[in-house]
Order: structure tokens, then sequence, then C-alpha cells
């Protein structure tokens, strides 16, 4: 049993906002309304400009905000950043799980900013990992990666549905997971490889998802929002 607080269900969906400028990103909060409570924001925003003038419109709407920017450097060069989130009203940031020495040394930064490490995309496979001489089927490596992060002290790690389980019974229920990459039961595919539906993560132990697209392109976006909360709420009752 997990020893955190309950997570109301409403706060466990993540919006991803993929979108490339402060008009876009107010204009699907504003969409979507008090449904959603909490959203990510990333490297599109970062790279159009307006990422830290979409956090703070965020941050003056009450939002809770998930700055995925998997940070992935020199340990020094981390920590710096890492420092300097740190004085943002963020409640989770992103880096790769490389070195433990990275780890360590974001995490002596981050105060009250909780770390979460990114063990293997949910667009990689099996196959990629090969490729990039990595040995093991993905949850091996999510399950060797997320022990460096727990040692290291990182909150959390970022992983598919699909591996949890395997997580779960490796590494107990207290490690707190936020995963991407959920799509319908039936999928017709995109970039996303590993994906389960919303039951199924929360089945497998998730305390968070992430969503994007399937609500970004939903003919009525908070219809979708508000029907994934419903299922969040049933499936952790």
């Amino acid at each position: 049993m997990h020893t955190r607080p309950p997570i109301p269900a409403r706060e466990r969906l993540i919006v991803a906002l993929d979108v490339p400028d402060l008009a876009a990103a107010v204009a699907w909060v504003e969409r979507l309304g008090d449904t959603v409570a909490f959203y990510k924001i990333g490297l599109e925003l970062l790279s159009g400009g307006d990422y830290f003038r979409v956090l703070d419109a965020l941050a003056a709407r009450g939002k809770k905000i998930f700055a995925d920017l998997k940070l992935h450097d020199v340990p020094a060069t981390v920590a710096g950043a890492v420092r300097g989130l740190a004085k943002r009203p963020i409640t989770f940031a992103t880096l790769h799980c490389d070195s433990r020495s990275m780890l360590e040394a974001a995490v002596a930064e981050k105060g009250s900013l909780q770390l979460l490490a990114v063990t293997v995309l949910t667009s990689n496979d099996a196959r990629d990992l090969a490729a990039l001489g990595v040995v093991g089927e993905p949850a091996d490596v999510v399950i060797r990666r997320a022990r460096v992060a727990r040692a290291a002290g990182v909150d959390g790690v970022v992983c598919s549905g699909a591996d949890l389980p395997r997580l779960r019974a490796a590494l107990g229920p207290d490690l707190l997971t936020v995963c991407p990459g959920i799509r319908p039961a039936v999928h017709a595919g995109d970039d996303q490889k590993r994906t389960v539906d919303v039951p199924t993560a929360f089945a497998h132990g998730a305390d968070y998802i992430v969503v994007g697209r399937p609500i970004r392109n939903a003919p009525d976006p908070a219809a979708t929002a508000a029907a994934i909360v419903r299922q969040i709420e049933q499936a952790t009752a």
C-alpha cells in the first residue's frame, strides 16, 4: 500500500500542453477549464520562447505544473538547471536516468521540487534499445534505471504502464510513477509504441498519467478529459 497521501483523481491526469506558444496554451487551459488541474509543459514551448510565460500563466490559474525538460548533461550543469527550476512553482521536473552522480547532483538542488527520472521513452521498444547497445527488454532496463534513480534520492520515475507490473514487483509500491503513452484500448498507432489505456495504467500501479493527443485531437476535448477523470475515479476507488 502506498505511504503517500491519497491523490485526488482530477490531479492524477496530467495534460500535455505540446503547443508552440502562450496563446495556444492559454486557449487550451481555458477550453479544458476546471476539469484539468495539472499540465505538462515541455520542449516545444521552450523552443518557441514562451516557456516561462506559460508556466507563470498556469501558476496564476492555480494549476499544478510538470516541467518536462528531460535534463541530461554533466552533473554541475544539471544541478544548476534544477537549482533554477526549484525557484519556480513547479511540482514535477524530469531528467534522464543517466549516471548516479548526475542524479545525486540534481537531488542536492531540488528543494521541494519532485524529480522524475525518465527510464525508457514510450516511443522506444526492444529493437530501439538493441540498436543503441542496451541489453534487455524495456521492462528490464526500466527496473535497472529505476533502482539507480531511487538510490540517488530521485522521487520517482517516468515509464510505460506496460512496464509497471514488473517494476512494482521489483521495487515495491512506494516509488512515484508517472506514465505517458496513454492510448485507447484500440489504438490506431502513432509514434508511441508501448501504450496502455487508462484503466490498465492504474491497475498496474500508476500514480499519474500524461495524456496529450488523445485529448487535444478529440472532437470534444473537455468531455474527453472529464471521461478520463471518471475512469481514474473508478480505477482508484
